[in-house]
């Protein structure tokens, strides 16, 4: 019974760690109304100027990139299910958690798409506020939910690298890795199905669009993606805890090659 509870993540709901966990989802919410709000911004076109992918690219993944690196120590900053979803099927954070991540990021992305809406004229489009939908070029929408898979792969690898315990070098440029993540994958496919990535964020966008048309191809694919990559990661890449000790030692390595590096090159210049 006590291991199901913690599966579970009942305890995280009472009161001696409850304020931990209504902070976390408070982050997920705001983060993912961030990522509606900025990143959705960029695809609204007020004037007649060219509406350019990379432009709407980098606002995404430099979006990512500000939310992760600010909120990644409150909630882990996952601001996406297939994300949360990677997390879940590999034990890293309990079912309650997990559920209660994804109302809120779907909840913060209703409200960061309904705020862009508030401040946009009437005249543009709802379907131009980040509205996800496939390319007709595309044979069929299960084509698109493969597009979205390897993006959510693609996502979710990353981040299970950057946050690999053992591997405390990446975490200085983690958010950066996880928003240059995002940028490619709108780069490669952003005229396929939109590289929407991210469940919630069209979720959002649909509400306040009130499209829905092959909706559900992003939330299978990204989500069986960031499984699909947790699962590997955790499996088959996951760095060898070396402990306390071993990750000093590693560092002091580095430091005394440095060092005798410094020496040698002092000596050469003095034998010169």
């Amino acid at each position: 019974m006590g291991k199901l509870r913690e599966t579970l993540g009942l305890s995280e709901l009472t009161e001696r760690h409850g304020n931990i966990v209504w902070k976390s989802l408070l982050s997920e919410f705001l983060g993912n109304c961030i990522l509606n709000f900025f990143g959705c911004a960029a695809i609204v076109k007020l004037g007649d100027y060219p509406h350019k992918n990379e432009l709407i690219s980098l606002a995404f993944g430099f979006t990512v990139f500000i939310i992760v690196h600010t909120l990644g120590h409150v909630s882990g900053a996952h601001v996406n299910p297939a994300v949360t979803a990677g997390m879940l099927v590999t034990g890293n954070i309990p079912v309650i958690r997990g559920i209660l991540y994804v109302i809120a990021q779907c909840l913060g992305s209703i409200t960061g798409s309904a705020l862009l809406r508030a401040i946009t004229p009437d005249s543009i489009s709802s379907l131009q506020f980040g509205h996800s939908h496939l390319n007709p070029a595309l044979k069929n929408a299960f084509q698109g939910m493969g597009i979205e898979l390897f993006l959510g792969f693609l996502l979710v690898l990353t981040v299970f690298g950057v946050c690999d315990v053992n591997r405390p070098e990446s975490k200085p440029t983690g958010a950066l890795a996880i928003g240059i993540a995002v940028v490619v994958g709108h780069f490669a496919f952003m005229d396929y199905t939109g590289s929407s990535m991210n469940p919630a964020r069209t979720f959002g966008s649909a509400v306040i669009s009130g499209v829905w048309d092959n909706h559900w191809i992003y939330w299978v694919g990204p989500c069986i993606g960031g499984i699909l990559a947790g699962l590997l990661y955790k499996h088959a890449f996951a760095a060898p805890a070396t402990g306390i000790m071993k990750v000093t030692e590693r560092y002091i390595a580095v430091a005394a090659d440095e060092k005798e590096l410094k020496r040698l090159d002092g000596k050469s210049r003095e034998d010169a």
